[in-house]
């Protein structure tokens, strides 16, 4: 039988090529749901194409423009978060394509964890902010969460052949982004333009820049305590320049597993939906007598603070990397808007950070409490 997919933030970079990964394998996949929150015409376009059966829009006011839209269509057309979260739990999904980007991802996530649901997770402010909560959720109804992430579903392959042995140590592969050459003083004076060209990823605007800066592999390094069980300080994050070596595993005797592919997302996202079996996506294959070399370096905290709040927030525990994840967004958007500059963005984090109300075992009203208080402090921070 087919499964029956439904795509959270299918407009965006995740969930456009998730849907390519599908347009592939109409034999294998069927797109039950669709959600974006602004993007009426692709949205629409999508659901046309896919023979959608829901299609949601988060931004309320926005509703009657896509209905509009596909009025000529078989679509049932929603709006609202609560709707995305009633319509994961529906018999006709069989994985929920967590696309969306940030904090706004948790609710649907949620509903779908609860409903017993596979969720492809590639939004990785869920388990930054909620990661305990999440997990527990998981673990409770019986659901399943697979990492779409490149570095996770390496890190999931690599357990693949653990055969049970313990791990010793995960490492965590990061490109360096664009400024990974820069000097300091240089970095302080880029631009957002600068910052969204990445030398071998082609990702959305908010992730891009979380790349720039490193914070996209700190909050990675706290999803990999959550998804893989596994303690702070035996995440290792190594910087790879060439994104082949995806991540890898070591174990006690000394071995290293390490998954390699060429950087495309659309193998993790196929690997994701149609595990166990592996799927043709249409990316290119590695040829190593090209690649010729690989390199490896330690990364650079004192020009990448990002990454040193990561590991602090995930020490910390509780509440703290909901609040590094909070600010992260607030910053993060005020510097794609030209507002702050490059290091304001890790300033202020760390502003937000040493200032929270700490809570040790948070509940999910803890998280969004949390979520909205240090939001506001990000804010007057910047104005």
């Amino acid at each position: 039988m087919k499964r029956r997919i439904a795509i959270l933030g299918s407009t965006g970079s995740i969930g456009t090529q998730t849907l390519d990964v599908v347009r592939q394998h109409r034999d294998l996949f069927e797109v039950e749901m669709i959600s974006a929150n602004n993007n009426v015409d692709l949205l629409a376009g999508q659901a046309k194409e896919f023979d959608v059966n829901n299609v949601v829009i988060c931004n309320e006011a926005r509703y009657d423009e896509l209905a509009a839209k596909l009025e000529d269509s078989n679509a049932k057309v929603w709006a609202g978060v609560d709707s995305l979260c009633s319509l994961v739990r529906a018999e006709g999904v069989d994985i929920v394509v967590g696309a969306m980007v940030g904090f706004s991802g948790l609710r649907p996530t949620l509903a779908a964890l609860e409903a017993g649901k596979i969720v492809a997770l590639a939004n990785k402010e869920t388990l930054v902010a909620a990661g305990s909560i999440v997990t527990r959720t998981m673990r409770e109804h019986n659901a399943v969460i697979l990492p779409v992430d490149s570095e996770h579903s390496a890190i999931f392959q690599c357990l693949l052949g653990a055969n049970g042995n313990a791990v010793e140590k995960i490492h965590l592969t990061a490109s360096g982004g664009p400024f990974r050459t820069w000097e300091k003083q240089r970095i302080a004076r880029a631009t957002a333009a600068d910052a969204l060209k990445h030398p071998n990823w082609d990702m959305g605007a908010k992730v891009t820049i979380d790349s720039a800066t490193m914070m996209n592999k700190g909050f990675e390094l706290i999803e990999a305590r959550w998804l893989f069980d596994v303690a702070p300080k035996d995440i290792n994050v190594v910087v790879h320049p060439e994104s082949i070596i995806h991540s890898m595993v070591e174990f006690e005797d000394g071995a290293v597993i390490a998954q390699l592919g060429c950087p495309d997302m659309r193998e993790p996202i196929g690997f994701a939906l149609s595990f166990p079996a592996r799927i043709t996506v249409g990316n290119k294959k590695l040829n190593f007598a090209e690649l010729g070399a690989l390199h490896f370096e330690a990364p650079d905290i004192s020009r990448f603070p990002n990454l040193r709040l990561a590991y602090e927030a995930i020490e910390r525990g509780g509440n703290a990397p909901c609040a590094l994840n909070a600010a992260n967004e607030v910053t993060v958007a005020a510097y794609l808007k030209g507002i702050i500059g490059f290091y304001d963005i890790s300033r202020i984090n760390e502003k937000c950070l040493a200032g929270l109300n700490f809570a040790a075992n948070p509940t999910l009203e803890d998280i969004f409490e949390t979520n909205a208080e240090v939001a506001r402090i990000a804010n007057g921070c910047i104005n």
